[in-house]
This record gives structure tokens, C-alpha cells and sequence, in this order.
């Protein structure tokens, strides 16, 4: 019993620091965003005078409602992307037999393994020979068909399903495409959200890319506005903080949506450490 309980606080500490590990550079940024630039150097995690103009100050200087919806568009079109062509390839992968199925997906597996730095070229040539330099089709076709991760994501996810759902539908004269679309897809949901909102967050996120491909304000991201609002030789930190946390405030509400599902998709794809 005693040592049950020992254990048990052990656990609790543990996950309490890494919690605090987690939070504590977003406090940090929460603080210095409401203080004045001659207060960013104290420690105090409370300004005495909160300086909430700092967030006017932001919307003023940069064009951020524009990125803003302009971030929601790629990222809503490469999520709904992936999210279509890595579940019709998980379930071909999964439920469909043909010869070098499993061949092939370890050699589509395998390309997790090339570091993202080595496609930018012959992406950034592909896009130029396109004509999509510094427009908003190379923010979008890139990552619009699919990913290695997605679609192993959702096979492991349609390896969970019983058999009897698809011989069912085939039964009652589903075709494929059907089995797929009006079956299997809508028992999926955890999964398909677990991939919608690591897709969202990725390209949410994503830097490098869109400092390769745009130069225009107009079709700039949120990540290039947090960049460009660094200085040579002078930055203004709070404000910089003020709008880190303008960019963050809408993955901590989508994940705060999809909690419950994302939380259960991991479980059931096996990738819960099971």
C-alpha cells in the first residue's frame, strides 16, 4: 500500500514538471506581451502596469487579419487533402489485396526517413517550372495528395475494424468506393481527426517552405509576419510576444475542440505506446 503510493506521487511530480516544461515558456510569453519594452528584462511573471495596447499595436503594424486567413486557407485545403487521399490509400493498404501491397508500403514508409530539407530543391524547381513562385498553389498542391504518416495513420486505424462491416455492405451490393465512402470512412473519425489536426498544426507551423516560396504580404503566412516583424538591430519584444500568442491562441482552441476525439484516435491507431 505504502509503496503503491509512493509511486503514485513519483508519477504525479514527474508529469507535473513536464507540464511545467510545457507551460512555462507560453506563461513567459503571456507575460512579456502585457509588458512595456523597459520591463521585458524583469523577471516578475506579473507586470505592474499590463500594457494590453500591445495587441492593437500588433494588428496596426502587420497585416495579420490577411495572414491570418490567408494560413486558414492553406492549411484548411492541405488538411482536407490529406485527410481525403491518406484514408483511400490507408484503405487500400489495409482491406485491399493486390500484388506488392506490402512491398509497396514499406518503400512508401521508408521515405519518412528522407529529411525534409533534402526535397525543398526539387520542390522549390517543380513549383518554378509550375509557375506557382510566390502564389498561394505552392503553398497548396505540395502537401495536397497526401503523406507517408497520414496514410499509415489511417491504415492502422482501418486494421481495427472488423471484417464483418465491409462483407456486410459487399453483401447488400456495395461497391468499393462505397464500402469505403458510406462504411468504413464514418467509423473512423478518431483517426481522421487525429490526422486533420496534426496536418492543421503542421502547416500552421511550417516556416521554412513558405520563406522558400513567398515574398509578397498579401499571401504571406502567420509564421513569415512573425519574422518579419523582427528587426536587423532592433526588436520590439513585447510586441513580437503579443503576436506569438495571436498565432497560437487558435491551435489551443482547435485542440481543445478535438481533445477527446484526438486523444482516442491515438489509442486506437497504436499509437499510444500499447
Amino acid at each position: 500500500m505504502k509503496t503503491t503510493a509512493v509511486r503514485a506521487v513519483l508519477m504525479y511530480l514527474v508529469l507535473i514538471a513536464m507540464a511545467w516544461c510545457a507551460l512555462a515558456p507560453i506563461l513567459w510569453a503571456v507575460s512579456g506581451s502585457l509588458k512595456s519594452e523597459g520591463e521585458i528584462t524583469d523577471p516578475a511573471p506579473i507586470p505592474a502596469h499590463p500594457q494590453w495596447s500591445n495587441y492593437r499595436i500588433v494588428f496596426e503594424m502587420m497585416p495579420l487579419v490577411r495572414m491570418f486567413a490567408n494560413t486558414v486557407l492553406y492549411a484548411g485545403a492541405v488538411t482536407a487533402g490529406q485527410v481525403f487521399f491518406c484514408s483511400l490509400a490507408g484503405y487500400a493498404f489495409a482491406r485491399l489485396p493486390f500484388r506488392g501491397r506490402d512491398a509497396l508500403f514499406l518503400a512508401y514508409l521508408a521515405t519518412l526517413m528522407v529529411p525534409l530539407t533534402v526535397t525543398v530543391i526539387p520542390q522549390f524547381i517543380l513549383m518554378r517550372a509550375f509557375g506557382w513562385v510566390d502564389s498561394p498553389w505552392s503553398m497548396i498542391v505540395p502537401g495536397l495528395f497526401g503523406s507517408a504518416f497520414g496514410t499509415y495513420l489511417m491504415r492502422q486505424f482501418f486494421l481495427t475494424l472488423p471484417t464483418d462491416l465491409e462483407e456486410a455492405a459487399i453483401l447488400d451490393g456495395c461497391s468499393t468506393w462505397q464500402v469505403y465512402w458510406r462504411v468504413l470512412l464514418p467509423h473512423a473519425k478518431p483517426a481522421v481527426t487525429v490526422l486533420a489536426v496534426l496536418t492543421w498544426i503542421t502547416v500552421w507551423n511550417d516556416f521554412l517552405w513558405p520563406l522558400v516560396m513567398i515574398q509578397r504580404n498579401d499571401i504571406a503566412t502567420l509564421t513569415l509576419g512573425l519574422v518579419r516583424m523582427q528587426g536587423q538591430y532592433y526588436t520590439k519584444w513585447p510586441l513580437l510576444m503579443a503576436a506569438s500568442i495571436v498565432v497560437l491562441l487558435p491551435l489551443l482552441l482547435l485542440y481543445a475542440v478535438a481533445q477527446k476525439f484526438f486523444v482516442r484516435g491515438i489509442a486506437f491507431t497504436g499509437m499510444g505506446g500499447r
